[in-house]
């Protein structure tokens, strides 16, 4: 592997560069990382890759698929591209760096996702046809970033690296390695000049968000809330993803006390039955989280609960798959995600055998995943119902075409995962913060009115 070359990288006739991000959230802010230490170092972002020499893959890898789909990406790249520079960053390549360029040698470089500011440091190599392999060290100081894949007004902080859960399906540790915990005061800077540049939606996200400041010997997410709700404004804080084991009950009172944290709660619960979530590596079962559920639905009956599930782990019976059915209908989630499990090289699944469950053909999984999609279909559309004909504050995304109609969200909403609410109005732009009411529903999309003809821009 390489080291660090800070020479000069002007041997191309333009440093352009383009970004395509795969994966997931926390991707997405190394890949904005990314732009921003490339533009800072004297690179021109470019909006398209027709005209850019350096075309960066930031790869996902925690399953086959989103493996499958990096591999398809880059060999796209190079096959439309043939006379660019093809760069090959993020979870895929940390996780495979040398195998990488031997499975696909038409890459120019591969770069590591653990110190995304540090992408120059490969340049110079990838300009002399060296196809270098850069994998830096761990750099959790806060990212440079002036450019959001986000729609305007909406942003993702991320408040720590790596996982100490062990889920014995997950690939997460092999790739980002040990829980590692940011500053928090660098976290706070963080949001307070993404607050000063007009953002009204911040998106906290982590592996487990619940772990946040373990590593350090305790763990901290109450008062990194606690900190940022002494800030003054108008924004909405969003939690993205906290471990059902260990939720931390003592945010509640926080999150009741200042309306500005969102009583949106991402719980990836995975499964309902006893004996799937045991050979998951997770402790709790049916019961427990239900009562996790109930407890967040008493304290907040207009909170929303997102959750991912998997069909197909080893071993599920079609006892166990009934057991999942009956959790998801009486947990009544308002949101959820549905995957194929995925056997990963190193995690403790991939050898399960015998007593421990061999796994499903795909053909039964799949069947399995539709099955349990339809399921949540009809039950996130009667959650929905409950919002009809309430006024709400919404976040304008995108005007849909010259109809008087944008697409935007509300607190219940959060970015590219979740239903969209179709506004009613005109002279909005992206990144607007309106009151509407909700008029009807549309499937898992709600349809509004504008309420205001003021509205705050962001």
């Amino acid at each position: 592997m390489m080291k660090e070359n800070t020479t000069s990288s002007s041997s191309l006739s333009s440093k352009t560069f383009y970004v395509e991000n795969l994966g997931c959230s926390k991707n997405q802010v190394d890949a904005e990382t990314i732009i921003a230490a490339l533009k800072n170092a004297g690179w021109e972002y470019c909006d398209s890759p027709d005209r850019a020499e350096l075309l960066i893959v930031n790869t996902c890898g925690f399953i086959q698929s989103a493996k499958e789909e990096s591999i398809q990406t880059i060999f796209d790249y190079r096959q439309a591209y043939p006379d660019r520079k093809v760069l090959a960053a993020g979870c895929f390549a940390q996780r495979y760096n040398e195998e990488l360029l031997k499975m696909i040698p038409e890459l120019d470089g591969v770069f590591g996702n653990r110190a995304p500011a540090k992408i120059s440091g490969i340049l110079p190599g990838i300009l002399a046809g060296e196809k270098p392999v850069y994998m830096p060290e761990a750099d959790l100081s806060a990212p440079m970033r002036s450019d959001f894949f986000n729609f305007k007004g909406s942003a993702f902080v991320k408040i720590s690296e790596g996982c100490n859960n062990r889920c014995k399906f997950c690939a997460i540790p092999l790739i980002k390695g040990d829980l590692q915990s940011r500053n928090m005061e660098d976290i706070l800077e963080e949001i307070r000049d993404l607050l000063n540049k007009g953002i009204f939606e911040i998106n906290l996200v982590a592996q487990d968000l619940a772990n946040f400041g373990l590593d350090r010997g305790k763990r901290q997410l109450k008062e990194l809330l606690e900190a940022i709700s002494s800030m003054k404004g108008e924004f909405w804080l969003r939690l993205l993803y906290i471990h059902p084991d260990h939720f931390p009950m003592e945010i509640l009172p926080l999150m009741k006390a200042d309306p500005r944290i969102l009583p949106y709660f991402d719980i990836p619960f995975q499964h309902g039955d006893r004996n799937i979530l045991a050979k998951m590596g997770r402790k709790g079962d049916r019961e427990t989280y239900l009562n996790l559920v109930k407890t967040l639905r008493d304290e907040f009956p207009e909170g929303v609960i997102r959750s991912s599930i998997m069909a197909g782990f080893p071993g599920e019976t079609n006892k166990s798959f009934a057991e999942l059915k009956r959790f998801m209908k009486e947990a009544r989630l308002d949101w959820a995600g549905f995957f194929l499990y995925s056997r990963e090289e190193g995690t403790e699944a991939y050898n399960y055998r015998g007593s421990l469950g061999t796994k499903l053909s795909l053909r039964k999984s799949k069947g399995r995943k539709s099955e349990l999609e339809e399921l949540q279909q009809v039950i996130s559309e009667e959650q929905m119902d409950r919002f009809v004909g309430k006024e709400l504050t919404l976040i304008v995304e995108e005007k849909v075409g010259e109809e008087s109609l944008y697409l935007s969200r509300s607190s219940f909403q959060a970015p590219e995962v979740d239903g969209l609410v179709v506004l009613r109005a005109e002279g909005l732009e992206p990144g607007h913060v309106v009151r509407a009411r909700i008029i009807k529903r549309n499937g898992v999309d709600l349809e509004a009115v504008l309420l205001e003809s003021q509205v705050n821009q962001v």
